[in-house]
């Protein structure tokens, strides 16, 4: 799937993006991780990168110095907005991860993405990394929560490509299916592929959601 086309299957189901959230199980973890992801990011300048509909930077903005929170999707960034923030905290901003342009008046120590990496491609690691170090520097913090596979949860893989990326066959409000890049990375690839730019790596997982830490080197 081109990113023209994810972006635009994101916008057409803005509506109802929150929704997984509402589920029993995955609320309890959902709100459990958000937790964690606060405290690690407690005091900081973050960079949010595909904030979505803000479920979690409504969580972020409790504890960060100040959050950026970007979206390719306009769709996205007016839900996101509709949360209720501390005062003066966070900003909103329309950007491309693959092609970050970052105003240049303002200066981050931590950049944050929930459910972003999953659809990065194998071959794209290298320059979501060097964006990455872009906004937040030597020494920065990165954080990084995604989706598990989970039993009877988690729509099946409809196929893999010859560089192990992994598509689901979702479907849109309006009945179209479409194919969307949505990889599930094993502790062991994603520590060894961000060793390359980061140190003090960790990886936890509760049943929904895995997260990563690490600081740049």
């Amino acid at each position: 799937m081109k990113r023209e086309a994810l972006a635009d299957y994101y916008a057409q189901c803005a509506e109802s993006f929150d929704e997984k959230y509402q589920e029993p199980d995955l609320e309890e973890d959902a709100y459990a991780a958000a937790e964690h992801i606060a405290e690690a990011l407690a005091d900081r300048d973050v960079l949010e990168l595909g904030c979505g509909s803000g479920f979690w930077t409504q969580h972020i903005a409790e504890s960060a110095k100040s959050v950026l929170a970007t979206d390719i999707n306009e769709a996205m960034l007016d839900l996101a907005q509709d949360h209720d923030y501390p005062e003066d905290k966070v900003n909103f901003a329309i950007a491309d991860w693959h092609d970050l342009q970052l105003p240049a008046d303002q200066k981050f120590n931590a950049c944050f993405a929930a459910g972003m990496w999953s659809h990065v491609r194998r071959d794209e690691y290298d320059s979501a990394f060097k964006n990455i170090r872009k906004a937040a520097g030597s020494g920065g913090l990165v954080v990084l929560i995604d989706d598990n596979v989970v039993e009877d949860f988690t729509r099946p893989t409809a196929r893999t490509d010859s560089d192990g990326n992994t598509y689901q066959i979702r479907e849109l409000p309006d009945g179209t299916r479409v194919e969307v890049i949505k990889n599930f990375p094993t502790d062991s690839y994603l520590k060894k592929k961000f060793a390359t730019i980061a140190r003090d790596i960790r990886v936890s997982r509760n049943e929904f959601f895995w997260m990563l830490t690490c600081v740049l080197k």
